[in-house]
């Protein structure tokens, strides 16, 4: 089949399009300018991606459109597919329809640690050789790429709660046929399309209601939230985390050292198991913990998992540390919602104990930007020694009193010791951080988006300024 994907350099589409095009189909698709990772993604995957929209890429007729949920109901090649009334999908029901029908889907879902969970199942599996199929949103460093199609049973994949298309309102997760729910938190995202916590709660509850009895909830009992929510699953429940009451969880408090985690994994039909795994981080120990227990659930052995964990590296622009220059560590992170800032810092704190530790944030997303984050902002920004902040990157789509007052929450920070700057562009916050790095400094970017490609600005100014850089 020929297949056209509208907006394919989306970190959901592009995957899609080389899974589409391993199983023979003739795709084809179009976006704005792309660049590293989905552009790489593609071209290695001889897929060369149409630049900008036009009626005449629908030339010939493909037999099916697949439309990102980035695409808006007036883009033009949507129009032109609605006018030759071509058949059309989103991209979770194209994942669905293609890849999901005849395997079991193991969906993590959760308003945090989505992609680093559903990386580390997918390499679990792939490590104890179950063959998994996988989807990651994001580029993992330890498997060939972010997605595969699989000979196992098994197919994981990250349950977005975000809307699917313009035409498909409903969370991508709806579609993806769950045999078993991986759900690491519950907590209010995503405010432009879930107005309160309820409307959030209802979605996720509607995946829940998809499970077959014969499924499994594998569930975070450390959030209240979750386990009321766990309540309604008419499949087996079992709880992991950090906090007593829970099935799986740890025969004592998680170690940090040099070489990432060293956990002591409570398991029943195992006893005590230890873990090692080369990440950082209170909240990677208890994503360890929820992959055990849907691995174990799965029947694989606590040798073989434990060998797996001890090799899996992370994901990209998690904690990904980018470069260092003159004792200089540059850090990039993915972590826009406060408690993934508060996660990120907390992490770094340990993986870089008695360094100054100066975090840089972009207010990306249109929750990020938001009033009523404000207090939880200056909560999780009070674990840096110092913090940088870009604009608002959608203030023009907030209403005045919807927006978050940087100036004041940079106030907030600096009344209570915590130095602080509101920046009113990316060159600004950039010769900022420059301007006050010293040697032993950990810097690390925060942003759901590309952030101006700061990361590598940063490394290429600390370069230039090595003669520069001041030693404490």
């Amino acid at each position: 089949m020929h297949i056209h994907l509208i907006a394919i350099g989306g970190t959901g589409m592009a995957p899609l399009a080389c899974l589409l095009q391993s199983q023979g189909h003739r795709v084809t698709g179009s976006d704005g300018p792309l660049y590293p990772p989905m552009s790489t993604l593609l071209g290695e995957a001889g897929i060369e991606p149409l630049v900008g929209f036009d009626p005449a890429h629908l030339e010939p007729r493909p037999g099916l459109v697949v439309v990102g949920n980035a695409v808006r109901r007036d883009n033009v090649e949507a129009v032109r597919a609605e006018e030759l009334a071509l058949p059309r999908l989103s991209m979770p029901e194209a994942m669905a329809r293609f890849f999901l029908a005849d395997r079991r889907p193991l969906v993590v879902a959760g308003t945090h640690g989505k992609t680093t969970t559903t990386a580390m199942a997918a390499w679990a599996y792939a490590a104890c050789g179950r063959a998994p199929g996988y989807l990651i949103g994001g580029l993992p460093l330890d498997l060939p790429g972010s997605f595969a199609h699989g000979a196992g049973e098994r197919f994981v994949i990250e349950g977005d709660e975000y809307n699917a298309a313009y035409f498909d309102r409903g969370a991508k997760f709806l579609h993806y046929r769950p045999e078993t729910v991986l759900l690491t938190s519950l907590e209010h995202d995503h405010a432009d399309l879930y107005p309160d916590f309820a409307s959030l709660r209802a979605a996720f509850s509607r995946l829940i209601a998809l499970l077959p009895p014969s499924g499994r909830l594998v569930a975070c009992g450390d959030s209240a939230a979750v386990r009321e929510l766990a309540g309604e699953a008419r499949c087996p429940v079992t709880f992991y985390g950090l906090t007593p009451g829970n099935e799986v969880g740890l025969a004592a408090p998680p170690e940090f050292g040099d070489a990432g985690l060293r956990l002591q994994v409570a398991d029943r039909q195992a006893g005590t198991v230890e873990v090692t795994l080369p990440i950082w981080g209170r909240h990677n120990a208890t994503n360890a913990l929820g992959v055990w227990a849907a691995a174990r659930a799965d029947g694989i052995s606590a040798p073989e998992l434990a060998a797996a964990f001890g090799r899996f590296h992370g994901v990209k622009r998690r904690q990904e540390v980018v470069g260092e220059v003159g004792g200089i560590v540059v850090v990039d992170d993915f972590a826009h919602h406060p408690t993934a800032v508060g996660c990120t810092l907390e992490a770094l704190r340990e993986r870089f104990p008695g360094r100054r530790l100066v975090a840089m944030f972009e207010p990306r997303s249109l929750t990020a930007g938001r009033a009523m984050l404000r207090e939880a902002y200056f909560e999780a920004f009070c674990r840096a020694d110092e913090t940088l902040f870009a604009p608002l990157f959608h203030r023009d789509r907030l209403a005045p009193d919807e927006r978050l007052d940087l100036p004041g929450l940079v106030a907030d920070l600096v009344a209570s010791g915590h130095p602080a700057r509101a920046c009113e562009s990316f060159d600004q916050l950039l010769e900022a951080a420059l301007a006050g790095a010293r040697a032993g400094d950990v810097l690390v970017t925060m942003s759901s988006g590309s952030f101006g490609q700061l990361p590598r600005r940063l490394l290429a100014g600390l370069e230039e300024r090595r003669d520069q850089v001041v030693h404490p």
